[in-house]
């Protein structure tokens, strides 16, 4: 097949598959593997945003991976191949909405009864399912009316970059063998790395070094990592700028703020301050002898840096929305111009290029999801008019946001689309009306997280959806097909993603001896960006903060944006453990002297084969392609470990020891400490993981003609 020509301008622009063919497109075959890849990357997602606050595009990997899978089973038509990518692609896109908001149910106000916070009870798995559902559904069926508008109309305009990637990776779908084998060789390497990490104990999971509590010059200083190999993945496939930007906020946090504040702080007002925030001491090593913490960095960073941090990725946030409001401004105009110039879905075309749902699906959809959010008791609210309110802030600010979102992505792609400063945003708006409706009392507090919940599943998915859009108006493909995969890939994430946030909710024998009740919210699965949403709601309706250290992190922003770095990413660094942004920068660094490596190689061709690579070559390469498998493997190890020591403790409880045992035999860490010591045991993961990260870097030095 030939490469796909330059569009031409859409009145007469000719899909790959003409409109009058007869292409085989929604059929059992492509929903289920679509299905499938959209659980698979869902989960993937949740693990990574939980523990990193970051994730990482899905379509192009799915649409590889998706030629060379249907190869296997049959073949298949690039119709079909496009339905799998899109079905797919849905489940990281709500996946990451939903970890990014609705955690912050566990991080609101404490009750005064129970300690615990008054969202906990509705971080149930049918409260997710249902906002994970919706927010996903509201996503697509607001992009129906917006495709004829944004998609086929603006098609010289807006270039929807990873769309457009798609499509050429779909229409040069004999490339697909042998990018598909990198791929999945990164999967294989990051399953095997992680079972011998975390089943077997081989590698240790965070090698450190921490300087002594009593040190006079330097106390509590931490440099750690969890040399895991998704981490490694995310990095490479920053790059060095975005990873440098993280990991310099952690430096600052782990290495400046933690030392000064453990030099000036007393270990009561610490203690004191933990309980504040609702925090046990012991967890940290609490001596009421010695008013002493053993674990001193730990103790600090919980107390005040997170605080801190949170102030800095609220900035972060509100900063990038300020930056885009003119976008916004321009994109909803646009988009509601668009719309009236060209009837949306209106048309009353019979063209099957040109089929889309019917508005009624649309306008029906909406009536019924107000209607689901009224009744239904899981879904926060003391009444059905207040309720009632609820759903109609989801629809109206899902509305404005998913057109905003769609606009965005067309012009700078889905990895620069600001939904963190949309959520934010829609929060702050929810909460002004609360407080003008008098809704001010803790009860709330869960209220206002659904809706900035909805927006953010709604608007990210959009953004996906709009490039799926994009990327089957360029392949020929039936809009009204993809727009039901896309409902398909929906209702397969919610069920998923729902079920992968309580497995990986579920505390350890250990955390249930020391009170803790949810995993998410510990150092695992720290949650940044829900912790941002809650403390966000606090402070506009409970007005508790903690504002001395919170305005800390607010002007540490301020300060990295005067110049000239971008403060949400190094704000997230500063909220995040240094051993999350540490071996993401290794990753950073071997993209760094990879592509190094590779222009030196192409110069030394000659200067026409210098021309750097565009952004789809790049997405294509085989670095970027093992990375993204590296990730999925990860991460999927650690959902399907976490499942396995549920299922352990499950059946230890139950009187069936057998899988516990088993586990507990195959495990080396102790004989691998006692043998090597801890510091020996230390360095045996960290080079097996430099030997990852070697092999990452040969890969994506590799000729892409061999690749």
């Amino acid at each position: 097949m030939s490469e796909p020509a330059t569009p031409e301008p859409t009145s007469t622009f000719k899909p790959y598959i003409a409109d009058d063919q007869k292409v085989a497109e929604l059929t059992p075959k492509a929903i289920l593997i679509g299905t499938f890849f959209g659980i698979l990357f869902g989960a993937s997602t949740v693990y990574l945003a939980l523990r990193a606050g970051l994730t990482v595009s899905a379509s192009i990997p799915i649409a590889v991976l998706a030629i060379s899978l249907l190869k296997k089973l049959g073949g298949s038509t690039i119709l079909e191949n496009n339905i799998v990518q899109t079905i797919g692609s849905a489940g990281e896109s709500i996946a990451a909405g939903v970890v990014f908001t609705l955690p912050g149910f566990l991080f609101l106000a404490s009750d005064k009864g129970t300690g615990a916070s008054v969202g906990a009870p509705y971080f149930s798995y049918w409260t997710i399912f249902t906002l994970a559902l919706l927010g996903g559904v509201l996503g697509v069926l607001m992009m129906i009316p917006l495709r004829r508008a944004l998609i086929v109309k603006e098609h010289d305009t807006l270039p929807y970059p990873e769309g457009t990637a798609c499509a050429s990776v779909l229409i040069a779908g004999e490339k697909g063998g042998s990018l598909a084998r990198i791929a999945y060789g990164g999967l294989g390497v990051g399953l095997v790395y992680a079972f011998l990490q975390q089943i077997v104990k081989l590698i240790s999971e965070t090698p450190g070094w921490v300087s002594s509590a009593k040190s006079k010059i330097f106390p509590a200083a931490t440099v750690d990592a969890n040399i895991t190999p998704e981490y490694l993945g995310v990095g490479y496939i920053l790059g060095i700028r975005n990873a440098g930007l993280l990991v310099a906020g952690g430096v600052l946090a782990w290495l400046g703020l933690i030392p000064l504040l453990a030099s000036l702080v007393g270990g009561d007002a610490i203690y004191e301050q933990l309980m504040k925030l609702g925090y046990k001491p012991a967890k940290f090593g609490w001596d009421a002898a010695t008013h002493s913490f053993g674990a001193l960095n730990r103790a600090v960073y919980f107390a005040y840096v997170r605080q801190i941090g949170a102030g800095a990725v609220a900035a972060g946030g509100f900063i990038t929305l300020i930056k885009t409001i003119p976008t916004i401004a321009s994109a909803f105009k646009g988009a509601v111009g668009s719309m009236k110039g060209g009837r949306g879905g209106a048309a009353p075309t019979q063209r099957r290029t040109e089929r889309d749902l019917p508005l009624s699906v649309v306008i029906g959809g909406a009536i019924g999801l107000i209607v689901v959010v009224a009744l239904l008791p899981f879904i926060p609210g003391s009444s059905v008019g207040g309720k009632l309110l609820l759903g109609l802030l989801m629809v109206a600010f899902g509305f404005f946001f998913v057109t905003v979102s769609s606009r965005i992505v067309g012009i700078i792609g889905s990895s620069s689309n600001p939904i963190s400063g949309m959520t934010i945003a829609a929060l702050m708006a929810t909460c002004l009306i609360f407080v003008g409706v008098g809704w001010t009392g803790d009860m709330y507090q869960p209220m206002a997280l659904c809706v900035g919940g909805m927006v953010c599943i709604a608007a990210a998915n959009a953004g996906a959806t709009s490039q799926d859009l994009k990327t089957g108006f360029l392949v020929g493909a039936t809009p009204r097909a993809q727009q039901l995969g896309l409902l398909v890939g929906a209702i397969a994430a919610a069920f998923a993603i729902g079920l992968t946030i309580k497995i990986l909710d579920r505390p350890t024998a250990e955390m249930v001896s020391q009170g803790v009740q949810h995993a998410i919210g510990g150092e695992k699965f720290s949650a940044p960006q829900g912790t941002l949403m809650a403390t966000l709601i606090k402070g506009l309706l409970a007005r508790n903060l903690d504002w001395q250290f919170v305005l800390v992190g607010v002007f540490l922003a301020i300060t990295m944006e005067l110049c000239g770095v971008r403060a949400l990413a190094f704000a997230v660094g500063a909220y995040l453990p240094l051993s999350t942004t540490l071996p993401i920068f290794v990753g950073g660094v071997v993209r760094y002297l990879a592509d190094r490596s590779n222009e030196r190689a192409r110069k030394a061709k000659g200067v026409a084969a210098a021309k750097p690579h565009t952004a789809e070559e790049e997405e294509l390469g085989p670095g970027n392609l093992f990375s993204t498998g590296l990730v999925a493997g990860g991460a999927l190890a650690g959902v399907l470990v976490a499942f396995l020591l549920s299922a352990a403790d499950a059946l230890k409880e139950g009187g069936s020891p057998g899988l516990d045992n088993a586990l507990g035999a195959i495990k080396l860490e102790e004989p691998l400490t006692h043998a090597l010591g801890q510091g020996g045991y230390d360095l045996l993961g960290v080079g097996l993981f430099a030997v990852m990260a070697v092999m990452l870097y040969r890969i994506g030095t590799r000729d892409r003609g061999q690749a």
